[in-house]
């Protein structure tokens, strides 16, 4: 399952996503430059909002597309606080594109929905028991009502 994983904060600590098991989880491949950026804004709102019912959203930064995200861990945690407030938590710089490189996450999400992202701000909507529900493309902003309604099934369940 997702829960499986281990990975590394955007600090640079060791992170294991079983720490995550029985929420409900959205995974994103975020940047700092992209023209979607602005979708942190609902991001942190839908965080906020459903955080205290058991939902976390865990941001991936990703260099992969336009190389919208170059900065480092710090450039781009400073970017997200000042810019948007991001409380949730962020994760190190990965490679979501298939390839030599690309972060297990990745793999394991590709694999279990045969959807990569296709640029920024893709979004994996994952069960409390690690199972990945849905996939919606970049272009589906945090307050789509298909995701959101997608969210509050995989809450009730």
């Amino acid at each position: 399952s997702f829960y499986g994983f281990k990975t590394t904060t955007l600090e640079g600590k060791p992170a294991d996503l079983s720490e995550y098991k029985g929420k409900v989880v959205l995974v994103v491949n975020v940047a700092s430059q992209c023209g979607l950026t602005p979708q942190y804004t609902g991001l942190e709102s839908l965080y906020t909002e459903l955080s205290p019912k058991g939902f976390v959203i865990l941001g991936f930064p990703s260099n992969d597309f336009g190389g919208q995200e170059p900065g480092t861990p710090e450039e781009i945690r400073t970017f997200c606080d000042t810019n948007y407030h991001v409380t949730f938590p962020m994760f190190a710089k990965v490679q979501t594109k298939a390839g030599d490189g690309q972060s297990p996450i990745y793999t394991w999400l590709n694999e279990k929905t045969g959807s990569l992202p296709r640029w920024n701000f893709g979004k994996y909507l994952i069960g409390k028991d690690g199972k990945v529900i849905a996939f919606f493309d970049s272009k589906v902003p945090p307050e789509d009502a298909q995701l959101r309604a997608a969210i509050e099934k995989a809450l009730s369940s």
